[in-house]
This record gives structure tokens, C-alpha cells and sequence, in this order.
């Protein structure tokens, strides 16, 4: 793997662990919300945030 990659990935699951280590609580009430959604609603907000990131790669990369 590239170092870049490596990187990225490594940056990524430091977002990833930042809620659960500040607020545990509220990050268990997110994921409760989050299971509760239907598959429409999932496959909208995955496809934001990808477009989200792929707007935010383009515009500042």
C-alpha cells in the first residue's frame, strides 16, 4: 500500500474513534437512530456523504 493510503486510512479511524472516546453515551444514541432507518434512507445518506467527500477531494485537493 502507498503511504498516502496508509495515511488516509489511519486519519479516517482517527475520526471514527473520536466520538466514541468524548461521548460515549451520544454515540450509542446515534447508532440507535442509525439502525432504526430503512434502506432507502441509509442508501441517501451514504450517497451524501460520498458525494460530500468527493466534492470536498475535488475542491481542496
Amino acid at each position: 500500500m502507498s503511504k498516502a493510503l496508509v495515511m488516509a486510512l489511519a486519519l479516517m479511524l482517527v475520526f471514527e474513534g473520536i466520538m466514541p472516546f468524548v461521548a460515549p453515551s451520544a454515540w450509542r444514541e446515534i447508532l440507535g437512530k442509525l439502525a432504526g432507518m430503512s434502506d432507502t434512507q441509509a442508501r441517501s445518506l451514504g450517497f451524501s456523504l460520498l458525494m460530500g467527500a468527493l466534492l470536498i477531494a475535488l475542491f481542496f485537493a
